[in-house]
């Protein structure tokens, strides 16, 4: 007791989790085959009551989320189209409304309606209504407005500022890089400098920080990294040295934990799980030869040689679908994407067969904390045992769950092997576009629709 005194408050509470954790485990290891069977099974129909009441109505107690209610849109309707359910007619309607009434006269989107416009809630709103999908969702976004809101926020920097006088960092830059691109409105102008911001931000442990002199932290290197691919800088990163922090932020619960000596977190499930599905998608863009995974992982084979940003320029299915096309007279430049490990590419069309190398993060322990740790059978998942589930969780947790379940693949379009998906095969999730993390056939109703428009 007396050692225990003595340890840090942050190791005290590492202790704790752990302690929970493993009593988690060793609860279900000691139970019966058809029990082991149902605590693995992914509580679909509960979760999707729990999100489908959130969405319908919240209690008194969800007031002070006023200012977030795109993203409480956002992280329910993405959680029940992974599930692969819908939302009512109805209800659709009464959302895209709503989104509406918060989009601001000059562009963008607030928190609620008559508030200030803001990156975040921006981005939230743009994804809500590509989940929901179709002609009246989609052409309810104000495109024009919408750059001009997103060219006010632009620093000299480079960088992006979250709303008016607000504070510029790196997921500022995510947000309206996203936003821009998903809607077929990046060009030079906002693309400016950006890359030189976020290298500005990585930090000397390989992650990237919220702004230049801070932690690396996992919500922002994965901000980080997917905005240096949207805008064809991804290179320009340490990428070795992001790939070994975000390797080491998976603890031995099975989950991810945000930063270096912190507690693991469901929502991070994402947040780090994501970044592995870009950095794979990454080296399956380039001309590789087998990449080695390091000491008692790899197959020995020999070192990667890939051709530079420049020698794939033109090469077919680096250019086209991510071609931003069409004139926009009040809009810049359009942003050359031509060389780009580019959007199309990280949506997988152009590879085949299930990939032969293994995932480098443990996607069965992240699935097993998943299932076990943040999910709650009523419905709905948590940050961590000892924690209530809310929304937010629901939506990364599931998120980070598609991801891992799609770890050993390089062909979104082929089904997981069974062995990749723990518990039933019914757990399977719908697969998103990782760069934006809506599913993906929504990503591609909606880049067909605004390369038209």
């Amino acid at each position: 007791m007396e050692s225990f005194r003595s340890l840090t408050v942050t190791q005290r509470d590492q202790i704790l989790v752990e302690q929970q954790v493993f009593d988690i485990f060793k609860t279900f290891y000691n139970l019966p085959p058809s029990s082991q069977s149902f605590m693995l099974e992914l509580q679909r129909e509960n979760h999707v009551e729990y999100l489908t009441k959130g969405l319908t109505g919240l209690g008194p107690s969800f007031c002070v989320l006023d200012a977030n209610r795109p993203w409480i849109c956002y992280w329910i309707l993405h959680s029940i189209a992974l599930l692969d359910e819908f939302v009512d007619p109805e209800l659709e309607d009464n959302t895209i409304d709503f989104l509406s009434r918060c989009q601001g006269p000059n562009g963008g989107y607030a928190g609620g309606p008559g508030q200030m416009p803001h990156l975040a809630t921006t981005y939230a709103a743009v994804n809500s209504l590509v989940t929901l999908g179709g002609e009246k969702a989609l052409s309810s976004i104000n495109r024009e407005k919408l750059y001009m809101f997103l060219r006010q926020m632009k620093d000299a920097s480079g960088g992006f500022r979250m709303h008016d006088g607000g504070e510029i960092d790196v997921r500022a830059c995510y947000t309206a890089i996203s936003v821009a691109s998903l809607l077929n409105i990046l060009d030079d102008e906002l693309v400016q400098n950006v890359g030189n911001y976020i290298l500005s931000c990585q930090t000397y442990e390989g992650g990237i920080s919220g702004e230049p002199g801070s932690e690396a932290h996992g919500g922002y290197t994965f901000c980080g990294l997917a905005t240096m691919i949207l805008i064809n800088e991804v290179d320009s990163l340490d990428l070795s040295g992001l790939t070994d922090w975000v390797v080491f932020r998976q603890g031995v619960e099975g989950g991810f934990q945000g930063r270096t000596n912190k507690l693991v977190d469901g929502c991070y499930s994402f947040w780090q799980g994501g970044i592995f599905a870009l950095l794979k998608r990454l080296n399956s863009t380039k001309e590789v030869k087998p990449i080695p995974l390091g000491d008692g992982e790899g197959s020995g084979e020999e070192s990667p040689q890939t051709t530079t940003s420049s020698d794939a320029a033109g090469e077919e299915g680096l250019n086209g679908d991510l071609s931003l096309g069409g004139s926009h007279s009040e809009i810049g430049d359009q942003h050359n994407t031509s060389s780009q490990d580019n959007v199309i590419d990280i949506d997988h069309n152009h590879s085949k067969g299930h990939a032969n190398v293994e995932p480098l993060f443990n996607s069965l322990a992240l699935q097993q904390y998943i299932l076990l740790c943040s999910q709650e059978l009523n419905g709905g998942l948590r940050d961590k045992p000892g924690k209530s589930r809310d929304h937010y969780h629901t939506c990364y947790c599931l998120s980070g769950l598609s991801v891992c379940q799609r770890s050993w693949l390089e062909d979104e379009d082929s089904p997981p092997l069974p062995r990749a998906v723990l518990g039933p095969y019914s757990n399977l999730l719908e697969p998103i576009h990782p760069l934006y993390n809506v599913v993906l056939d929504r990503y591609r109703e909606a880049y067909e629709f605004f390369t038209k428009s």
